[in-house]
């Protein structure tokens, strides 16, 4: 009987590990599940899922298209049916897993598991993945009709966005250009209704079950400023006419602008996709570590992309610095007294200069054709201006750094820190 007691504490004591085991093994599965899914596109299983889901998307969306065709729907029913139960079951079931596996996501590992799962339910990409099963089960439940659920099938188009980095990139261009678009378009309703005042002053006459009132006109002010003009309704007075003139003109100029600022903008993003960017690269840049995961990605998208070939000079001693550089691939050599430094892929250079304008205190020479990163102060400036805790954080680290014997107090470069680096490399 005495010795039953030791026994019985021996198998709680196996107890405890096994479980701490296999919570461990539950973590391990889960963050590798979350790298097969989204950052799977170097794994053989990643790739192939990733065509399996991209394959059914389109399959699904066509099928949801020809299915409307009566002799299609007669003929090849039974098909459709399966296509789109095998897709929603598929598309279900991935929908669990990224939700089991959203914690592992960079903005939400700060975060309970219980918010970041709220977090990623209400993400964008989330709520198009509920939308590309929602009309199945609401089918199943009566609540729609076959209209609106062929329609919010065919929505299942946008889930290609998440494996499709020029969708990701449009996407990304139209985020980082929202304040300018959104200018553009309360600059086209305020000129909209200018014109519809214009044109109902001059028409209301000649014309006014047309342009009666102020509304009735605005429809053709917003036809005419798109550019499309379908001529169901046209001025007929002198002044009508010049009005109508001058608001094409202006329409061309309104089309324009929004498509300019779109394109340079997706531009810069396809440019910054072209190099291999890791999160990682810009939160080990001590200015910047202390920042959460979605204030490094906001830094990231003021990235600029700058190509240069060996034995070119990135920067030169004794130049005004105002900028620092990410290395994306490649090499350079930090010329300083004694022997050069060399600073490899995922290396950075240069950060002080985000802090104040000071000279250059070495010369960067690129030792083999390297694609850099560059991170303008004035981008900087405009960032913390837009989010003042960033500049906080960044403030706070600085007058550590500032006040240590590892950042020269007349230059740009910690010498300490590429001591530190170098020495990395050559362990």
């Amino acid at each position: 009987m005495k010795s039953a007691a030791p026994d019985k504490g021996k198998r709680r004591g196996r107890a405890k590990p096994t479980r701490l085991l296999k919570l461990l093994a539950s973590r391990r599965a889960r963050r590798h599940v979350y790298d097969l899914l989204d950052q799977g596109s170097d794994h053989p299983v990643g790739i192939v899922l990733q065509r399996v889901i991209i394959t059914l998307i389109v399959v699904s969306v066509a099928g949801s298209a020809l299915v409307t065709v009566p002799s299609l729907a007669d003929r090849f029913g039974g098909l459709f049916s399966s296509i789109e139960f095998v897709a929603v079951a598929v598309f279900s079931l991935e929908y669990l897993v990224r939700l089991w596996v959203a914690v592992e996501h960079p903005p939400f590992r700060e975060m309970a598991p219980w918010r970041a799962r709220v977090a990623y339910v209400i993400s964008i990409a989330a709520l198009i993945d509920l939308v590309a099963i929602a009309p199945f089960f609401l089918q199943l439940l009566g609540i729609i009709d076959l209209p609106a659920l062929l329609v919010l099938r065919l929505l299942r188009f946008l889930k290609l966005a998440r494996y499709s980095p020029g969708m990701r990139s449009l996407a990304d261009a139209v985020q980082s250009e929202r304040t300018a678009l959104l200018s553009c378009l309360m600059f086209l309703i305020g000129l909209a209704l200018i014109s519809a005042s214009f044109m109902q002053w001059a028409e209301h006459d000649a014309q006014p079950e047309k342009f009666g009132t102020v509304p009735d006109a605005l429809y053709w002010a917003m036809i005419t400023l798109s550019t499309v003009g379908y001529g169901d309704v046209v001025p007929i007075t002198t002044m009508g006419k010049l009005v109508a003139s001058l608001t094409a003109v202006f329409g061309i100029a309104m089309l324009a602008l929004p498509v300019g600022i779109l394109a340079t903008s997706f531009a810069q993003v396809i440019q910054r996709r072209d190099f291999v960017v890791t999160w990682s690269m810009v939160a080990r840049v001590p200015l910047f570590n202390e920042l959460p995961a979605t204030d490094i990605a906001d830094i990231m998208r003021y990235l600029n992309s700058l190509s240069v070939e060996q034995g070119e000079v990135i920067v030169r001693k004794g130049d005004v610095a105002h900028s620092m550089y990410f290395i994306a691939a490649g090499e350079v050599s930090v010329e300083i007294p004694r022997h050069p430094i060399l600073l490899g892929e995922g290396h950075f250079f240069g950060e002080i200069a985000l802090l104040k304008r000071s000279k250059r205190t070495a010369t960067v020479r690129a030792t083999s054709k390297t694609k850099l990163l560059v991170l303008d102060a004035a981008d900087m400036q405009s960032l913390i201006e837009r989010k003042p805790h960033i500049g906080a954080a960044i403030e706070r680290v600085a007058r550590q750094r500032m006040s240590s014997e590892r950042v020269g107090r007349t230059g740009d470069l910690a010498s300490g820190e590429l001591r530190d680096d170098n020495r990395k490399d050559k362990a």
